[in-house]
C-alpha cells in the first residue's frame, strides 16, 4: 500500500487525519469519527516501508533516539501533511493530519468577528487553546493571513513542523522549522530578536522556557501569538503559572497581567445537518478587571467577568457560545450537553432565556397531562402575566398616544405663531412703505412750496428796484444855469 495514494485518498474524502496502526486497516477522521478503510489490515512491515522512506537523515536520528518524531510533508497539488510516527508496543505507527494549501478567512471558520481585531494590535500576547484537533494551528494560521493582508510589518513564525505556507502580501513572512531551521524553539526565540520581527508565532508553548521567552517578547513590543493546550481561558492562565518557578510567581503575573491581549479557547462540536463540526468559542479580552484577577491570582473570578462583558467587550463563554449555535440552530442540546464541562450552569441560562427549550430541544411533548391540576394553574398564571403585561402595554400606549397629542398641539401652536409672526412683518412692511410714500409726497410739497417762495423773493426784489429808481427821479430840482437862466 503507497502512503502517497492514501494521503491523497484523506484528501479526496476531506478526512482531518490518517490512521496507520499495524493489525488494523487504515482509519480516517471524518466529521470527528475514525471511519476504517475497507481493506485487509496494515502489518508492521507495511507501516515501516510506508513512513520511514519520507524521514530526512534528522528525523531518523530524533526517531531513534526519542521514538517518535514530527514531520511536514507535502504533495503538489494536494495538500500538505503534519505527521507523527511512534513506537506503538514496539512497532511503528503513525498518525498525519491533514493541512489545506489554501488558508481560510476567519469568517469561513465561523469564528466571531472580535477575533479579527486581535490581528491589528501593535503588542501584547494572543493565545489560541484548546485539545488536539480542535482547530487552533487553523486559527492561528488564520490571524497571520489577515495580519499579512492588513500591515506592512514582519512576521517570523517557529513551528514543528511548519504546517500552513504562508504567502508574502503586505507583510513578509519567514517561517523557521524545528530540526531544519533551528534546533530549539528557545533557541529560535532568542535569535528571533536579531530578525527584525514585529509579530512572533510560537507553534506550541510546551515549556516554560519558551513560555518566558515568548512573554518578554510581548514586553519588548512584539505582537506574540502562540497555542496551548487548555480548555477555557481561566485554565490557561493556571497552565501558565504552575509551569513557572514558585519563586517568581508573582512576578509572572505581573508580567502576564500586563502583555496578554486575548485568549480564544476552541472546542468542536457536530453540526445537527451533519456538514462536519462548527468551532465552540470562548473569548478573553485583557480588560481592567481581568488583569486584575490574573495580577491577584483570583482565576475563578474570571469567567463571571467574561459572561458579564459579552454588551462592552464583546467576551463569551464556552456555554455562551454554545446557547448561540443552539438558538441559531447549528448543533443540539445532546451534543451541547456531552461537550460542556458545566452542564448544569448550560441548562440553568437556557432555562432563563427561553423557557421550556429544553424540551423543545429534546422533542419533548409540550401539551401537559390532563389529569395535571398544575398545568392548570400554570396555564392560569401565564395568563395573568400575559394580561398584566397587555395592560401595560395598553397604558404605555396611552401614554405615548398623549405625549404624541401634545407634541402636535405644541406643532400647531407653533406654527399659529410662526404665521402670525409673518402677518406682523408683512403689516410692518405695509406700514413702512406707506410711511416712505407719504415722506415723498411731503418732500415734493415742501419742494414746490420753496420754489413759489423763491419766484415770489424774486418779484418782490424787482418791485422794490423800480420803486427806488422812480423816487429818485422826482425830488431832483430841474438844472438852473445856462442861457436861459436870464
Amino acid at each position: 500500500m503507497d502512503l502517497i495514494e492514501l494521503l491523497k485518498f484523506v484528501t479526496k474524502k476531506e478526512a482531518s487525519d490518517l490512521h496507520l496502526k499495524p493489525g488494523r486497516p487504515p482509519l480516517l477522521r471524518i466529521s470527528g469519527r475514525l471511519v476504517p478503510l475497507k481493506t485487509d489490515p496494515l502489518s508492521p512491515k507495511e507501516i515501516e516501508d510506508m513512513v520511514l522512506p519520507v524521514l530526512t537523515p534528522y528525523q531518523r536520528d530524533k526517531l531513534q533516539q526519542n521514538y517518535a518524531v514530527d514531520i511536514g510533508y507535502g504533495i503538489t497539488g494536494v495538500a500538505r501533511f503534519r505527521g507523527n510516527i511512534y513506537l506503538q508496543r514496539g512497532t511503528w505507527t503513525a498518525v498525519f493530519r491533514r493541512i489545506p494549501f489554501n488558508i481560510p478567512a476567519l469568517s469561513e471558520l465561523n469564528l466571531p468577528d472580535v477575533l479579527g481585531t486581535l490581528a491589528d494590535l501593535p503588542a501584547g500576547l494572543v493565545l489560541v487553546t484548546g485539545p488536539t484537533g480542535s482547530g487552533k494551528s487553523t486559527t492561528l494560521a488564520s490571524l497571520v493571513r489577515l495580519i499579512t493582508e492588513r500591515h506592512p510589518v514582519h512576521v517570523v513564525t517557529i513551528e514543528d513542523p511548519i504546517e500552513y505556507l504562508f504567502q508574502d502580501n503586505m507583510a513578509s513572512v519567514s517561517q523557521r522549522e524545528m530540526g531544519t531551521d533551528t534546533t530549539s524553539f528557545q533557541e529560535a526565540l532568542r535569535n528571533v530578536m536579531r530578525q527584525d520581527p514585529d509579530v512572533i508565532m510560537v507553534g506550541e508553548m510546551r515549556d516554560w522556557e519558551t513560555m518566558a521567552t515568548a512573554i518578554t517578547a510581548a514586553e519588548t513590543g512584539h505582537l506574540v501569538f502562540s497555542t496551548l493546550h487548555t480548555n477555557n481561558a481561566a485554565q490557561t492562565i493556571d497552565r501558565i503559572m504552575d509551569s513557572c518557578p514558585p519563586s517568581q510567581s508573582n512576578q509572572v503575573r505581573r508580567q502576564v497581567a500586563l502583555v496578554l491581549r486575548g485568549i480564544c479557547s476552541m472546542q468542536l462540536i457536530e453540526r445537527t445537518d451533519g456538514k462536519g463540526l462548527v468551532p465552540v468559542v470562548e473569548i478573553l479580552i485583557n480588560s481592567p478587571k481581568i488583569a486584575k484577577c490574573i495580577e491577584t491570582g483570583e482565576t475563578k473570578e474570571i469567567l463571571e467577568e467574561v459572561e458579564s462583558s459579552v454588551a462592552y467587550y464583546r467576551m463569551q463563554s464556552m456555554n455562551q457560545s454554545l446557547i448561540a449555535l443552539l438558538v441559531n440552530g447549528i448543533t443540539d442540546l445532546d451534543a451541547a450537553m456531552k461537550l460542556t464541562s458545566d452542564p448544569e450552569d448550560l441548562s440553568l441560562k437556557l432555562r432563563k432565556l427561553f423557557p421550556k427549550i429544553e424540551e423543545r430541544f429534546r422533542g419533548g411533548i409540550m401539551a401537559p397531562s390532563p389529569n395535571d391540576f398544575s398545568a392548570i394553574t400554570e396555564l392560569l398564571d401565564i395568563k395573568r402575566l400575559y394580561e398584566e403585561q397587555e395592560e401595560k402595554w395598553k397604558q404605555r400606549v396611552i401614554e405615548k398616544d398623549e405625549f404624541i397629542a401634545q407634541l402636535e398641539a405644541d406643532l400647531s401652536e407653533r406654527d399659529r405663531q410662526i404665521q402670525a409672526r409673518a402677518q406682523q412683518g408683512a403689516e410692518a412692511e405695509g406700514e413702512v412703505q406707506r410711511i416712505r410714500q407719504e415722506a415723498e409726497r411731503m418732500r415734493q410739497e415742501m419742494a414746490a412750496k420753496v420754489s413759489q417762495l423763491n419766484d415770489r423773493i424774486k418779484e418782490l426784489n424787482q418791485r422794490l428796484m423800480g420803486s427806488s429808481g422812480a423816487a429818485v427821479s422826482a425830488q431832483s430840482p430841474p438844472p438852473t444855469g445856462g442861457f436861459f437862466k436870464r
